[in-house]
């Protein structure tokens, strides 16, 4: 499992011209499957996750995790995660999840994921053409994969 974690002021997706999630300041997540990830993988991103110290304090020095914060988690699906770029020009996906396993896996991570945040949080639309707007906060960006865990 890969993500790309960005401290945002605002994030938003929308597919089809409707609004599917947003949130205010907090973290804009994209997650992205490989078919050897599993709960423990989930368990242990969610908490690496909610345990990242990048929000200011009081002196401006990143000290804060999101539920020091208050803020807000959206989570969104990003297959493109695992591109292979060695041969080509052309992205392989072939470590990606398929879709059918792939949205399991996400719908898991998700509810893993407001288990220990202890509230909902927004999403996209697995699978859809998603329009994602943001605006990063720093610019503060982290990416993390379980294949690096120890």
């Amino acid at each position: 499992m890969k993500v790309v974690i960005q401290r945002v002021k605002h994030a938003e997706v929308v597919v089809n011209g409707k609004r599917e999630g947003s949130i205010s300041e907090g973290l804009m997540i994209l997650a992205g499957f490989v078919p050897a990830d599993t709960t423990e993988d989930f368990q242990w991103m969610a908490k690496k996750i909610l345990g990242l110290r990048i929000f200011n304090d009081e002196h401006g020095v990143m000290n804060h995790a999101v539920l020091e914060k208050n803020g807000e988690i959206l989570l969104v699906s990003q297959f493109t995660l695992h591109a292979s770029t060695k041969k080509g020009n052309r992205p392989s996906y072939i470590r990606a999840a398929k879709p059918d396993v792939a949205k399991k896996m996400y719908l898991q991570f998700q509810e893993v994921l407001e288990q220990e945040f202890g509230k909902k949080i927004q999403t996209g639309v697995f699978g859809a053409d998603m329009k994602v707007t943001l605006l990063n906060d720093g610019p503060v960006t982290i990416i993390i994969d379980t294949e690096h865990k120890e």
